[in-house]
């Protein structure tokens, strides 16, 4: 295998590895959000995150943290990051687990046509029929996501967008520490945490507040894992693995909250998978070329 192979392979496994991450984080704040506010779950996985980050960024030293590469591009992830979580909890707090995966599910469809007009990366028409054929999966498990009303529609189809835009900002950081993207995204879930706190505060038992904590332990490896996947290969190769996020979805909303996902919404899931691994294989098979 050529270096260029054994680099994309490292990149897929450690997309795997936080997929799972994410999966485990995506029930446990379904769990919680049903009692506390999404404010709550921001500020205190936020704060657990920053705790197991710390020994990371005292190494890291002030004037890498104080002072970033590219600081605008740097506060454009943290929005999209910050605000996608946000848009997540919300959405789970509204519809199931699997029907609110299944928009994150068509984040590699626009992280691909994203690819090719800001990144200026190659669309060539077998890519472009790919990014079309997902496009379709998305309008029939839309179709599916109206029955549960306009606004979690709405909530979760926004929430995809920007994590495409993270994943993009985050791609094109690749040379910026691990420590320091993680670091400002906790850092700001933190902060809006504490802003929105004051409207819907409700008081955190202690078994609760060490789940919400965990949030951010599993959170931050997840995080740190997505970071060094995009460092070590392109977009385009590694973020449809993140389609395993969907069958850990229907596993765990259907062992957790009974939870079984619509026909149409599987219609739609399995369509936007096959045009994602479409992606990769022609990705693959274009790297080996090179």
């Amino acid at each position: 295998m050529t270096p260029s192979s054994n680099r994309h392979l490292a990149g897929i496994l450690l997309m795997s590895v936080a997929v799972l991450g994410f999966s485990l984080n995506d029930v446990l704040g379904k769990w919680l959000v049903a009692t506390y506010a999404v404010a709550q779950v921001l500020v205190l996985r936020s704060l657990a995150a920053l705790l197991i980050l710390a020994p990371m960024i005292a190494r890291e030293g002030p004037v890498r943290l104080l002072r970033p590469p590219r600081p605008g591009l740097q506060w454009l992830r943290v929005a999209c990051g910050t605000l996608e979580v946000t848009a997540f909890y919300w959405a789970v707090s509204m519809m199931p687990l699997a029907d609110t995966m299944a928009f994150w599910m068509a984040t590699p469809i626009f992280v691909a046509l994203a690819s090719a007009l800001l990144l200026k990366e190659r669309l060539e028409p077998a890519r472009l029929a790919a990014v079309l054929l997902g496009f379709v999966g998305v309008v029939v498990a839309l179709g599916a996501g109206l029955d549960h009303g306009w606004l979690p529609t709405l909530v979760a189809l926004g929430g995809m967008m920007l994590y495409s835009g993270y994943l993009l900002a985050t791609r094109e950081l690749r040379g910026t520490s691990a420590t320091v993207l993680a670091t400002y995204q906790m850092g700001a879930a933190l902060v809006l945490g504490l802003v929105l706190a004051p409207f819907g505060w409700v008081p955190v038992a202690w078994g609760d507040a060490l789940l919400l904590m965990l949030l951010g332990v599993v959170g931050v490896a997840a995080h740190l894992a997505v970071t060094h996947s995009l460092a070590l290969a392109p977009a385009p190769v590694v973020v449809p693995w993140q389609y395993a996020m969907i069958l850990w979805a229907i596993l765990f909303g259907w062992l957790f909250f009974d939870e079984v996902p619509e026909p149409g919404m599987l219609v739609g899931v399995a369509i936007i998978i096959a045009a994602g691994f479409w992606l990769t294989r022609l990705e693959l098979r274009g790297t080996r070329r090179g």
